[in-house]
C-alpha cells in the first residue's frame, strides 16, 4: 500500500496547457457522459499515468469487493455494524432491501394520496423540521425543482435559533399547515425543540388537535408514536440508511408531496442510473471514480486543503451547502477502518457559492492567491428562466471562461499585480436540463464519489462520531453538570447569567 501511495505522491505532470498540447485526445480521455450529465476533467492534472496509479491503488484496497459489498447490503459501516443501503431506495441493492424500500415508498405514496384528497384537512403549507441530512436534502430538492411547480408552500427549518421558526410562522396559516418532523432516531434535541414550538404555534392558531397535523419521518417509529404522532402518519425508513444519504427515503416526503410523486420517482430513477454506471463502468470511464482520483491527486500529491464548488445556476444555490455535509461528515476522519491513524490528509474542506456572484467575491484568491484550490463548476445547458436568451448565454460564458482563465493564466512582466499564474485546475459538470432525473443522478454521483474516496483512503464514510462531543457538552452544561475552561465559563456567564 505504501508503494501505491508513493507512486501517486511522486506524480508530477506538466502544466495544463502543455498537457493539452501534447495529447490531441485529452478532452475525450477525460470526459464522460452519463444520465444527462457531461463531466469534463480535462482541465485537471489527471493523466493516463495518474489514472493507472490510482487503478493500482484501487486494486490494492480491494475496491471492487468493497463496492459489491456496498450494493449487496453487507455491513460496510463497520464501526456501527450495519449496512449502508441508500442505494436500495433507488432500486440498486440486495433484493430484500430493495423490496423493503419499495414497501415503504408505497406507504409514503398512500399518505400523499390521502393528503391530496383532503383526508388531513386543508393543506396549503408544509413546515418541514429536521437538521443535517434530515433537512439539507429536502431543502435542496424543493429549491431546485419547485420554483415553478411546487403545489404547496414549503419552509424547511433546521436551526434552533427561534428567528428561523418565527419566519415560517409569519408566512403560514396554522390551520392550513402540515408539520413534518424528520429525525432518524426521533431523539435529536434541536429537532424536538423546534417540533414542540411548532405544536404550540398550532395550538395558539386555533388547531384543536395539533398532533393530528403532524407527519413523522423516522427510523424509530415507536419513538414517534410515543411522542404523540398517530401510527398512520409515521413514515419509517430503514436503520441502514444514513441521515446524509436519506433524501431517497421517507425523508424526501416533503419533496414528493410538493413536486408530485412522478417527480420523486424520476429522482430515484436518475440516481439508480448513476449507481449502475458506478457499479459497472471501468475505472477510466467511471465518473465517480475519476472524480475521486482527481480529489486524491490534489490532496495527496499537491497538498490542496480545500475544494471549491460553484453552481452557475440559481436553482443549485443550495448544492455547495449540501455537499459540505455529504463530503466532510462522511470523509472528515483521521482513523481508518482498521482503527489506526490514517496517516495522511483525508477530505478537503468543501466550500463554494453561486456564479456569477462568487466571481466578485472570492475568485480573486482563486486566480492570483497563494493557495491552489481545485474548482468544480456546475452549469445547466437549458435555462431555468423565461427571460431573453442573453441572461443564460452570459451566465454560461462566464462559467466556461473562468475555467479557461484559471488554466491559461496571463503573464505580465511589466506589472506583476496584473499577472495570472494559470495552471489552476478545474472540472466542469454540464447538465443538459435540470429536472428530477438529472438532479437524482447528480446527487448519486456525489455520494458514490464520496464512497470511492473513502475506499481508496481506507476510511469509513458512514459514521459521524465527530458531531457528538460538542452537543453532549452543551447538554451537560444546560443541566449544570459540566465544568468548563475559564473562557467558556465566562462566555456562558456573560450571555446567560
Amino acid at each position: 500500500m505504501t508503494a501505491d501511495w508513493h507512486a501517486i505522491e511522486s506524480l508530477n505532470p506538466p502544466r495544463l496547457d502543455a498537457l493539452f498540447a501534447a495529447d490531441p485526445y485529452r478532452l475525450s480521455r477525460f470526459s464522460i457522459d452519463v444520465a444527462g450529465l457531461h463531466f469534463d476533467w480535462s482541465k485537471t492534472h489527471l493523466t493516463v499515468e495518474a489514472v493507472a496509479a490510482f487503478e493500482a491503488l484501487a486494486k490494492a484496497q480491494g475496491f471492487a469487493a468493497r463496492r459489491e459489498a456496498l450494493f449487496a447490503g453487507e455491513a460496510v459501516n463497520a464501526t456501527e455494524g450495519r449496512a449502508a443501503e441508500h442505494g436500495a431506495e433507488r432500486g440498486e441493492g440486495s433484493p430484500d432491501a430493495v423490496a423493503r424500500a419499495a414497501q415503504l415508498h408505497a406507504r409514503m405514496r398512500a399518505l400523499i394520496d390521502a393528503i391530496e384528497v383532503g383526508a388531513l384537512g386543508p393543506v396549503r403549507h408544509i413546515l418541514h423540521i429536521g437538521i443535517g441530512g434530515s433537512a439539507l436534502g429536502p431543502d435542496l430538492l424543493i429549491d431546485a425543482l419547485g420554483r415553478d411547480e411546487a403545489r404547496y408552500e414549503v419552509a424547511v427549518v433546521s436551526n434552533i435559533d427561534g428567528c428561523a421558526l418565527e419566519e415560517a410562522f409569519a408566512r403560514f396559516e396554522a390551520d392550513a399547515t402540515l408539520v413534518v418532523i424528520a429525525s432518524k432516531t426521533f431523539t435529536t434535541s434541536e429537532t424536538l425543540l423546534n417540533a414542540n414550538s411548532a405544536l404550540q404555534w398550532l395550538r395558539d392558531g386555533g388547531v384543536e388537535d395539533p398532533h393530528g397535523r403532524v407527519i413523522a419521518l423516522t427510523a424509530a417509529p415507536d419513538r414517534a408514536v410515543e411522542w404523540g404522532v398517530d401510527e398512520t402518519r409515521v413514515l419509517p425508513f430503514s436503520e441502514s440508511v444514513g441521515g446524509r444519504y436519506s433524501l431517497w427515503s421517507s425523508i424526501g416526503f416533503p419533496a414528493a408531496l410538493a413536486l408530485g410523486w412522478d417527480a420523486f420517482e424520476d429522482l430515484l430513477d436518475g440516481a439508480g442510473e448513476m449507481d449502475r454506471h458506478f457499479r459497472l463502468a471501468a475505472a477510466h470511464e467511471n465518473a465517480p471514480m475519476l472524480a475521486a482520483f482527481a480529489d486524491l491527486f490534489y490532496t495527496q500529491a499537491k497538498g490542496c486543503a480545500t475544494r471549491a464548488v460553484f453552481a452557475y445556476d440559481e436553482r443549485l444555490r443550495l448544492l455547495p451547502s449540501y455537499l459540505q455535509q455529504l463530503e466532510m461528515e462522511s470523509n472528515g476522519k483521521a482513523v481508518g477502518i482498521d482503527g489506526k491513524p490514517v496517516g495522511r490528509h483525508t477530505a478537503p474542506i468543501t466550500w463554494g457559492g453561486v456564479g456569477t456572484d462568487a466571481q466578485h467575491a472570492v475568485f480573486q484568491l482563486l486566480h492570483q492567491g497563494t493557495h491552489v484550490v481545485p474548482v468544480e463548476f456546475l452549469a445547466v445547458a437549458e435555462p431555468g428562466d423565461a427571460l431573453d436568451d442573453d441572461h443564460h448565454r452570459q451566465l454560461l460564458l462566464n462559467c466556461f471562461a473562468q475555467g479557461a482563465a484559471l488554466m491559461r493564466g496571463r503573464a505580465n512582466d511589466a506589472d506583476p499585480a496584473r499577472a495570472y499564474p494559470g495552471d489552476r485546475p478545474s472540472a466542469t459538470i454540464l447538465i443538459e436540463n435540470l429536472d428530477a432525473r438529472s438532479l437524482g443522478a447528480l446527487i448519486a454521483f456525489y455520494e458514490q464519489r464520496v464512497f470511492a474516496n473513502a475506499v481508496l483512503l481506507g476510511i469509513n464514510p458512514f459514521d459521524q462520531f465527530g458531531v457528538e462531543l460538542g452537543k453532549e457538552m452543551a447538554k451537560a452544561a444546560g443541566a449544570g453538570g459540566l465544568d468548563f475552561d475559564a473562557s467558556t465559563t465566562d462566555l456562558i456567564r456573560r450571555a446567560l447569567g
